[in-house]
């Protein structure tokens, strides 16, 4: 009887240790409202992203990845810039989703792209230190 409980209680520790997940997914979401195509270079490969389309990669495990986006100029545009967000580190932890939207701008001749990045990532150090000012 009693070795009938041991062998209750280690198969209960393993299924309950390969149920174990490495936590939430991550993901991240490209939409380009910009003109013309784009592509991001993150992780090691393309991800073309058309003018209009939104493209999400999901099943991203926690970490720090660079990026680096690649844009089409307009024919007709005689000078380009993109903003800094253009570029960057997307910080992942567990369960963190990222939505990236492209936008442009062309005038007078000058083609423009910019990126605004948001993360349902808490921004907030209340969880981190306690807040000196209020009682």
């Amino acid at each position: 009887m009693k070795q009938k409980a041991i062998y209750y209680v280690i198969i209960l520790i393993s299924v309950g240790l390969l149920s174990c997940s490495d936590g939430p997914i991550n993901s991240i979401t490209f939409t380009n409202l910009a003109s013309n195509n784009v592509s991001v270079n993150f992780k090691g490969s393309i991800t073309d992203v058309a003018a209009g389309a939104t493209v999400q990669l999901t099943d991203i495990l926690k970490g720090e990845y660079e990026y680096e986006t690649i844009f089409e100029i307009p024919s007709g545009a005689t000078s380009f810039d993109a903003s800094e967000s253009c570029a960057g580190t997307f910080v992942l932890s567990a369960g963190t989703d990222i939505l990236v939207v492209y936008t442009s701008v062309f005038q007078d001749g000058k083609y423009s792209l910019s990126a605004s990045i948001t993360s349902s990532e808490s921004l907030s150090e209340d969880t981190i230190l306690p807040n000196p000012i209020s009682p």
